[in-house]
């Protein structure tokens, strides 16, 4: 029987806000998180307009989250926040979480790069998975107001001193337009030629 349910938010969900609030806050304490804190307010804008994610389990009780952010007119969009209850880790609901965030994103905002800053090993293989490439900060959004947020990091102080060239974080991209570049030449590489068989290309299928 399924352990979660995982839906995008909305006005059900704002209930949920204080203990969302109090898990990033813990978190954020946490050397190697990187997870920056945010007000009340700013997660309930965010569930009302229906660009979160929360898994809750199946009595109703909070489990893990993760937010969409814009930056740069929209030319970039983030999945942050993402958390998980240490309970209830080790049943890959990091990962669901992940995929209905991407997904999500990639509905509300089809042409937008998507990126992500982590210093958590965990989210760096998830995002992997999903198709973010590791990339250099310079390749990320230039908007002052997403660095701002980065100032309740733990690590803010080494940005600052680097001119945000340098941090403990991995950036990571992905690039809608690349990758179906990408995909269409796979694709061509594995039309049969010469009565050979086509080659097998092995593609991400994302489960509700």
């Amino acid at each position: 029987m399924e352990k979660f349910i995982i839906s995008v938010g909305g006005e059900k969900h704002i209930s949920y806000v204080p203990q969302v609030e109090e898990a990033l806050m813990e978190a954020s304490k946490v050397k190697g998180t990187g997870l920056a804190k945010r007000s009340t307010e700013y997660l309930t804008e965010k569930i009302r307009e229906g660009k979160a994610v929360i898994a809750l389990t199946k009595e109703g009780e909070f489990a893990g989250f993760c937010y969409i952010e814009s930056w740069g007119h929209e030319k970039y969009v983030a999945n942050s926040g993402l958390i998980v209850l240490d309970r209830f880790r080790g049943h890959g609901l990091a990962m669901r979480i992940k995929e209905e965030a991407f997904k999500l994103s990639r509905k509300i905002f089809p042409a937008a790069k998507m990126f992500g800053l982590t210093t958590s090993l965990a989210v760096m293989k998830i995002n992997s998975a999903i198709g973010y490439k590791p990339v250099t900060f310079s390749e990320l959004t230039d908007d002052d107001q997403f660095w701002k947020g980065c100032q309740s990091c733990a690590y803010y102080d080494i940005l600052f001193r680097t001119n945000r060239t340098h941090c403990l974080c991995t950036a990571m991209l992905y690039d809608p337009e690349k990758e179906e570049k990408s995909n269409k030449g796979k694709k061509r590489q594995a039309k049969p030629k010469n009565g050979k068989k086509s080659l097998s290309i092995k593609k991400i299928i994302f489960k509700k």
